[in-house]
């Protein structure tokens, strides 16, 4: 090889710049729910995305690892993790004109350590045989006398009800968050059990007539051939609180302090906040988009129109201890 060939192709790697590093994810989601949007990001980037699946004991791994750690970001749902992970004191803060600028206020964290991805709402599952059009309307109204034996469940501890609950500690104040808890636990058709589709399955078997669940599961019933008919024996109803919008959470990401590839890791952030990547979240998931004007899948379309409650996470965040305490206290699963 003569010299001039090799100086000539000395300077072509020199014009091309350093190798695109990976970026590395610790996500509590199920791979195959954010793989397509990695997919694509891929595609258009040449930057490898690896996801890393981390069911249990997400806060506890970051802090073994420390700064060792080679996530670069984490994935994860509900406003309860994304505080628990803000508390580890196991992410930074991510300054992005992109980022602000795609997700409201209300769904990313004040001082930019987590930004929505997408949203789903608390809904109710209501018979179509057994439960008239307009006859669920608030969620204070889930505590009348009208409801008794009629509601069901899941655990009144877990983090989406616990988030529920803590809505309507900030809307209504503790103690009438106490009241309504004890009134929605005597209306209850049996003790708490299952997830969010069980109780959708129960209606359907005729064990009572309303239940608390997420809007997206209903996409994921529809997908499964032996959840059909269940899926098919409720509608969605959006209820509202008496003095705001229908409860929603999020998922949402966030930067890990140690981010080895942070460059590559905002890209990935905003390009997940991108018109692309929240119409595919939206049409694979059948969850809400935070990107104002993305489109929303057909099907989740089909369920209907709502008002989103613009009460701010972090409130719900802080309300949760509270909220957990005043379901011990009704014993609500008991």
């Amino acid at each position: 090889m003569s010299l001039r060939t090799i100086l000539f192709s000395t300077a072509c790697a020199a014009m091309a710049g350093p190798a695109l590093a990976d970026v590395n994810i610790y996500t509590t989601r199920q791979p195959e729910l954010v793989q397509p949007m990695m997919d694509a990001f891929t595609a258009k980037t040449g930057i490898a995305v690896n996801l890393a699946y981390v069911s249990d004991g997400l806060v506890e791994r970051l802090k073994a690892e420390g700064a060792r750690s080679p996530a670069d970001l984490v994935m994860t749902v509900d406003i309860a993790n994304l505080q628990q992970i803000v508390d580890a004191d196991v992410i930074q803060p991510v300054e992005s004109d992109v980022l602000t600028a795609a997700v409201p206020e209300s769904l990313r964290s004040n001082d930019n350590l987590w930004f929505g991805l997408t949203t789903r709402a608390r809904i109710i599952y209501a018979s179509k045989e057994r439960v008239a059009d307009g006859e669920v309307t608030t969620y204070e109204d889930l505590a009348s006398d009208k409801w008794k034996g009629r509601i069901c469940t899941r655990s009144g501890i877990h983090n989406y009800n616990l988030a529920l609950v803590s809505a309507v500690i900030a809307h209504n104040g503790e103690d009438a968050a106490k009241t309504w808890a004890e009134g929605v636990h005597a209306n209850l058709a049996r003790k708490p059990e299952g997830n969010d589709r069980a109780q959708v399955k129960a209606i359907w078997a005729g064990e009572c007539d309303i239940s608390l669940g997420n809007t997206y599961y209903m996409g994921k019933m529809l997908a499964d051939p032996e959840q059909v008919p269940w899926a098919d024996s409720v509608r969605i109803v959006f209820p509202t609180f008496e003095n705001g919008g229908t409860h929603v959470n999020v998922s949402g990401i966030a930067m890990t302090k140690s981010a080895p590839n942070k460059a590559e890791a905002t890209e990935l952030m905003e390009y997940l906040v991108s018109p692309e990547a929240q119409g595919l979240y939206a049409e694979l998931n059948t969850e809400y988009p935070v990107l104002d004007g993305a489109p929303v899948a057909e099907l989740v379309a089909s369920w209907g129109a709502f008002t989103p409650d613009d009460m701010d996470l972090g409130t719900l965040a802080a309300n949760r201890p509270i909220a957990l305490r005043i379901m011990e206290e009704v014993n609500f699963d008991g």
